[in-house]
Order: structure tokens, then C-alpha cells, then sequence
């Protein structure tokens, strides 16, 4: 059972409790990280929005209205900040797109989420499966691994989507994921732009 209590945190961290803050940053950094990612982040621009997600939330602290909700806010900092990189970026490549698409360099680029999952053939194989998903289902799937699994007002938060739509997408993720899998994953005469799910 998780007795972790947002609202008693905040009030540490505002004492001055180091610990509590020590324990919220425990509690959140796998997710913010995941939603950076997901959002086609290199490490270390996933590491700045990071950095700028908790200096924004010490700027706010004694804002915060709702500590129930301070994971949905977080990351809904984290993706805003993330596609505020991506636009500036795209100012200075000429017709790049403002969001995203894919993930191209980015299973290549080593952080703490990637190294565990890519340490055998399996995690390898999944990788490359979720790589041929549609790209809200790779953004999904990599906000859905964040560990402690997000509440769905997170999820809805990090992906700017409708909460009562993620359960179903989640469903037509894993089909199309299981599908991939299960199917001729590495069969040489499929298209290598076959996007499913």
C-alpha cells in the first residue's frame, strides 16, 4: 500500500524537511522523465526539463491548490517544457515539425529508464516493437512504464488527452504491441515505415 500523502510532503518541504523533498523528488523523477522521453527528448534535454520542472515547482509552492494533483501538474510542466524546446529547435531547422514524431535517437541515447530494459535480447525485441507503433501509442507506452506507475490524471496531464480515452488506447496499444510481437517481428519483407497501432 502506498502512504505517500502529496499534501503532507508539500508541508515538509515548505518546514524545510529536507527528506521530504528527497522523498517527492523519489516520487516523481521517473515520471517526468518517462513524459520527457517520451516527447522525443535527448538526455540532456530531458535532464533540463527535469531541472526546470522542480525549480518551476519551488517557484509555486505555496500555490499549489490541489497536492492530490501535483503529479499531474508536474507533468503537465514537463511537457510544455518539452515542447517548448522542440519549437525552439524547429525556429532553427527550417520546416521542422513543433511536435515530435517517432523515435528516432532516442533508444540510442542511454538514461537510467533505457538501461535496464535494454540489457537482453527481449528488451531489444520490445524496443524495436514499440518503435513501430504509431507515435501516440510510443508516448503512451513510455509514460505508462514511469515506476511508480502514473494516475491516470498524470498520464492525461503528460499527453494532453482525454482521461476517459487512455484506458482504451492503452487496450489498442498492447493489441498492436502483442500483435507485433507475436507476429514476424523481424520478417525482412514487412516496410520498415509500417506504423501499427
Amino acid at each position: 500500500m502506498d502512504d505517500f500523502d502529496p499534501e503532507e510532503t508539500l508541508g515538509r518541504i515548505r518546514a524545510g524537511d529536507a527528506a521530504a523533498w528527497e522523498e517527492l523528488t523519489g516520487r516523481y523523477s521517473n515520471l517526468l522523465w518517462s513524459i520527457a522521453r517520451s516527447l522525443g527528448m535527448n538526455e540532456a534535454d530531458a535532464a533540463d526539463v527535469v531541472q526546470t520542472s522542480w525549480l518551476r515547482l519551488l517557484e509555486h509552492l505555496d500555490g499549489i491548490r490541489n497536492p492530490r494533483r501535483l503529479g499531474a501538474w508536474l507533468a503537465t510542466i514537463v511537457r510544455h517544457e518539452s515542447l517548448t524546446i522542440h519549437r525552439r529547435a524547429a525556429r532553427l531547422q527550417v520546416g521542422a515539425p513543433d511536435e515530435p514524431e517517432g523515435w528516432d535517437g532516442v533508444v540510442a541515447v542511454a538514461d537510467p529508464l533505457e538501461d535496464g530494459l535494454l540489457r537482453d535480447e527481449r528488451d531489444a525485441a520490445l524496443w524495436h516493437a514499440l518503435g513501430l507503433l504509431r507515435p501516440t501509442c510510443q508516448r503512451l507506452m513510455r509514460v505508462l512504464m514511469a515506476d511508480p506507475p502514473p494516475s491516470y490524471a498524470e498520464i492525461a496531464a503528460a499527453l494532453d488527452i482525454p482521461m476517459g480515452s487512455i484506458g482504451p488506447t492503452r487496450q489498442r496499444c498492447f493489441a498492436c504491441l502483442r500483435e507485433l510481437l507475436d507476429g514476424d517481428l523481424f520478417d525482412e519483407s514487412r516496410p520498415a515505415d509500417t506504423r501499427k497501432g
